[in-house]
């Protein structure tokens, strides 16, 4: 059986079991729960730590997992991201008190609390600076007025919590991060059952993103109207019982469903109509 790391808790774990449900695999119904097989699917899903799945894969004990980039990067782990999955974005940034640091070169024998030293420690020795690094695991906002440290390092979303903090961000971006499928660094690139795994999530992140558009249109304006919806490979065309009208079909970007379906209009296609997508192979 294929086993794979899921995320037992936090942002990642809702997400990743809802992937994987719409992927076809058995999912836990109690958090309790630690692990879970699933027959039909060849599959033995482990229910881990996020900050842990990434040591299990890279030692081998399991094939593959899902968790944030940040974690992977974090742990120092020889284990590599093989599918973006979209969702859990974050970014890490550097903060201070207003007017204290600027910016990268202003570190240099400062302390940074973060609960991310892996990321931070190789941030600082990439660029060459030299600081120290204080772990704490929560609340790192505090640190500064409490004298632990002078910057903090960490997920920052809207700001509201480090303006609340009397804190403003500086600088580059350390990272940016999303939840990802790693594997063991080196591992087989060509196994059967990972690329039959990566091609259900695959196929759920493209229905996730775009819609099945149908219309109808006269067959002089099909080539403007198929500029509009090209599809992924091209999309299908079918003469209809009435005489220079043909109905058209394509896969088209969810984002854009709206105007293109205004610009069909305009160019007198009729009966446009949306379906959503719940699977699909590429």
């Amino acid at each position: 059986m294929l086993r794979i790391a899921v995320p037992n808790k936090g942002s990642l774990s809702g997400p990743a079991s809802a992937m994987l449900h719409e992927a076809g695999y058995q999912q836990r119904k109690e958090s309790k729960e630690l692990v879970l097989v699933d027959p039909a699917n060849e599959v033995e899903f482990f229910y881990l730590r996020p900050k842990d799945i990434a040591i299990y894969v890279s030692a081998g004990k399991l094939d593959i997992g899902i968790t944030g980039q940040d974690l992977l990067v974090d742990s120092g782990a020889n284990a590599e991201v093989i599918l973006p999955l979209g969702f859990a974005r974050s970014t890490f940034r550097f903060a201070a008190k207003p007017g204290t640091v600027t910016g990268l070169d202003g570190l240099a024998g400062k302390t940074i609390a973060t609960s991310y030293e892996g990321i931070v420690g190789k941030h600082l020795a990439e660029a060459g600076v030299d600081a120290s690094v204080v772990h704490l695991d929560g609340a790192v906002e505090t640190a500064i007025e409490l004298g632990v440290a002078q910057v903090i390092a960490d997920v920052v979303e809207t700001g509201t919590s480090l303006r609340n903090a009397g804190l403003e961000v500086f600088g580059e971006p350390i990272m940016k991060s999303e939840a990802v499928v790693i594997r063991r660094a080196g591992a087989d690139g060509e196994d059967a059952k990972v690329q039959q795994f990566l091609r259900r999530l695959q196929g759920v992140l493209v229905a996730r993103t775009y819609v099945m558009m149908d219309y109808d249109c006269r067959a002089e304006h099909l080539e403007k109207a198929v500029a509009l919806t090209p599809g992924l490979e091209s999309p299908t065309v079918s003469p209809l019982h009435n005489e220079g009208w043909v109905a058209v079909r394509a896969m088209v970007p969810a984002k854009d469903a709206q105007r293109i379906m205004d610009d069909l209009y305009d160019l007198g296609a009729r009966a446009i109509l949306t379906t959503a997508i719940h699977a699909c192979r590429l």
